[in-house]
């Protein structure tokens, strides 16, 4: 073949699918060692309170103070992942994480342990904002849902596996162990994220997308987008929940339900398994029946994600009060399959509906947004609640900010209709 002959079409297409799945693998994977981290603390805190001496409210710190650094820090991510290499702030991050994830291990106070965890939020906000606006710039929009729920299918296996692996380590060694653990996958995955592929910003959106806006023009379009800041609203109250629930489950099986006393991380590996399943399922039927609904109309993944809110509700009500542990675990279970058919449509909501220049500070605030009214808050008024009540009343009440989240979702799915102009099909 003559060296000036053009690559065949279909060759070219080949190679940038190679390349986009080697880039989908290499996020998604990092994405899970980025919640595996995240709740080895929630199943190691029975054992962190004994050796540090702290009562619920302080322990909740732990989850409060990641969320806090995470949250402020996701912005200057997002605003400098729509004007630097992508991949350099993904790289960097995962590093950053993987190293506090180690030295938590090597806390000897609870303010050393502290520190450690605002560190993990500087390094997860370096790639939390930036990763979804990746995604969106090697798949074009019809394949989005699907794409993005591969990517969100890392949080509940990475969940599962960080109950299951912090619970194990830190029942067979101690929870200094888990730490140690849990910080090598990163290391070795934020090298390989310096050899990802970078895609140009909009390449999937057509010759028409704004791929550069100044920040103030593209700051004051985003405050007029309702269909953005209304499913802000329903994630907002989605995290609220489960963040708390997430941080405090394995405790309140332990301490008010008396599961396994005598091997407390039991209850890891059976709530990380049950995780591990309902959101591994929960994530793959939302990305192929988000894609679907899409397809049918405007909004129709953020309609599924709604509906899914509002009937995990009751499950998880009804999961702290059914005194039969069969059936408690399977309304665990139900609850987070639907809570997780929301991981692909809604973040595909989001990228969609503000311009490619401007997605990453989106994702940023969407993250500020989610955290700053939702989980940097919910570990430790869980805790007050309980210190107050019981852990079972805490527990409890949050059921009440997923029903609404799911009615906020079902408005920006509205909003999202009437803002998007038709551009499929039938």
């Amino acid at each position: 073949m003559n060296a000036s002959t053009p690559v065949a079409p279909s060759s070219a297409r080949a190679t940038q699918s190679v390349r986009a799945g080697y880039a989908l693998f290499i996020l998604t994977l990092i994405n899970l060692v980025n919640y595996l981290d995240r709740y080895i603390i929630a199943v190691a805190l029975p054992e962190i309170q004994k050796d540090f001496g702290i009562n619920d409210a302080q322990s909740g710190l732990l989850g409060t103070v990641f969320i806090i650094v995470f949250m402020l820090a996701s912005p200057l991510g997002g605003f400098l992942g729509d004007r630097i290499p992508r991949r350099l702030l993904v790289a960097g991050g995962v590093i950053l994480w993987s190293l506090a994830t180690g030295a938590s291990g090597l806390a000897s106070s609870f303010t050393a342990l502290l520190l450690a965890r605002a560190v993990i939020g500087i390094g997860e906000a370096g790639y939390g904002a930036v990763a979804p606006s990746i995604i969106s710039d090697l798949y074009p929009r019809e394949q989005r849902t699907r794409m993005l729920s591969y990517f969100y299918i890392a949080i509940p296996v990475g969940s599962a596996m960080g109950y299951g692996l912090g619970g194990w380590l830190t029942q067979t060694y101690s929870w200094h162990a888990a730490f140690f653990a849990g910080g090598v996958p990163g290391l070795l995955l934020g090298t390989m994220a310096f050899f990802m592929p970078e895609p140009q910003r909009g390449a999937m959106d057509g010759p028409d997308a704004a791929v550069k806006l100044p920040f103030m023009e593209g700051l004051k379009g985003l405050g007029r987008n309702m269909a953005f800041w209304a499913t802000t609203a329903g994630y907002t109250l989605m995290t609220f929940s489960i963040g708390g629930l997430a941080f405090w489950m394995p405790t309140y099986l332990v301490r008010e339900r008396h599961l396994w006393l005598e091997h407390p991380g039991r209850v890891g590996l059976v709530f990380g398994a049950i995780t591990a399943v309902a959101g591994l399922t929960g994530t793959v039927a939302g990305g192929w029946l988000g894609d679907k609904m899409d397809r049918k109309r405007a909004g129709g993944g953020l309609w599924l994600s709604g509906v899914g809110l509002l009937l995990a509700a009751p499950c998880m009500y009804l999961a702290v009060n059914i005194q039969d542990t069969t059936l408690t675990f399977a309304a665990i279970g139900v609850a987070q399959f639907l809570i997780f058919l929301n991981s692909g449509p809604i973040n595909a909501a989001i990228v969609n509906c503000v311009p490619p220049a401007f997605r990453a500070f989106a994702m940023g605030l969407n993250v500020l947004c989610i955290h700053m009214l939702g989980d940097a808050i919910s570990p430790t008024l869980i805790g007050q609640i309980a210190d107050m009540a019981s852990l079972h009343t805490a527990i409890a009440i949050n059921a009440v900010p997923v029903l609404l989240g799911g009615l906020a979702l079902l408005v920006g799915a509205k909003l999202f209709r009437e803002a998007t102009p038709r551009t499929q099909a039938g």
